[in-house]
């Protein structure tokens, strides 16, 4: 399986988590020194910080709206580590955008390590 098609997956795991609701499942794409900021400029550092966060915020936050994401752009600064941007579109649990919502530009930063890809370093911003 090619790099590419690796980062579009674990895109998709982040999807597929927060759309779910499975905090688990998200927390298992970090490494353990990794380095978040939310959207609203909060900055967690470490999986027991992005953990408590996630644990707290996560379950019921999809009920009125969740996220897609889409990989736009993917730079490979080594061949075991790769920038990569985000197109995150509010849409309704349905699955419907919000066209009144304002959309998300995460950038992560993932390396490889042991064969899997994990995120390092995540900063979302709200599109203005």
């Amino acid at each position: 399986m090619s790099d590419i098609t690796e980062i579009d997956q674990l895109v998709a795991t982040v999807q597929h988590s927060q759309q779910n609701e499975l905090a688990e499942e998200f927390l298992g794409l970090f490494r353990s020194d990794a380095i978040w900021t939310t959207a609203h400029g909060k900055r967690l550092t470490g999986l027991d910080e992005i953990a408590a966060f996630t644990r707290q915020r996560l379950p019921g936050s999809t009920k009125e709206s969740t996220a897609t994401y889409e990989v736009e752009d993917v730079l490979f600064i080594r061949p075991d580590v790769a920038a990569v941007k985000i197109r995150q579109r509010p849409v309704t649990p349905a699955g419907e955008v919000i066209a009144d919502q304002k959309e998300g530009s995460p950038l992560y930063v993932l390396s490889k390590e042991d064969g899997v890809w994990r995120i390092v370093a995540g900063q979302n911003t709200i599109v203005l």
